[in-house]
């Protein structure tokens, strides 16, 4: 009973919460909103590193789980920066493409980040992919020489996990 009674009023607080911010929401956006609108943008354009087209060669990473185990085949690879990585889905799923960010630089993870294109789940990690043939091309165009680890999220614990050096 007294879990009913607990529940009971901690729903009171958040519809109240919610009633509330919904009625003085509508005043306050009226005013600020253009002036919000029109200051983002300049930021976008200016701090946001946009997508950086291949120029060199794109190469093949094959994600797989099988009775072998799961992992990247080849996990660990040389490339030039300009260069594309192109990882497909081969068996054992859902796969992903997730680079660690905690080393990288700033302007590196941006640029990193935007060479996911469209096909991005979070913040330097790809889409799930759950069929053979799917997968994403990332491009290291404008990324300095250096390794950039990856994984696979879901199948991280199990080893799946490789380096990209770019020379």
């Amino acid at each position: 009973m007294q879990f009913k009674g607990l529940a009971l009023v901690a729903s009171a607080f958040v519809f109240a919460a919610c009633g509330g911010g919904s009625e003085s929401a509508p005043a306050a956006e009226s005013t600020p909103a253009p002036a919000a609108e029109a200051a983002a943008p300049a930021p976008a354009a200016g701090g946001a590193a946009a997508l950086a087209p291949i120029t060199g060669t794109t190469h093949e990473i094959k994600m797989i789980g099988d009775d072998k185990g799961y992992r990247f085949e080849p996990a660990n690879l040389t490339i030039k920066t300009g260069d594309g990585v192109k990882f497909t889905f081969v068996s054992g799923g859902p796969h992903n493409v997730a680079f660690e960010g905690t080393t990288l630089a700033a302007d590196v993870k941006a640029q990193l980040d935007a060479n996911f294109g469209t096909q991005r789940m979070a913040e330097l990690s790809s889409n799930m992919y759950m069929n053979a043939g799917e997968g994403i091309t990332i491009s290291f165009a404008n990324i300095p020489a250096g390794q950039y680890p990856y994984n696979c999220t879901p199948h991280l614990a199990m080893g799946m996990k490789g380096v990209i050096t770019v020379q």
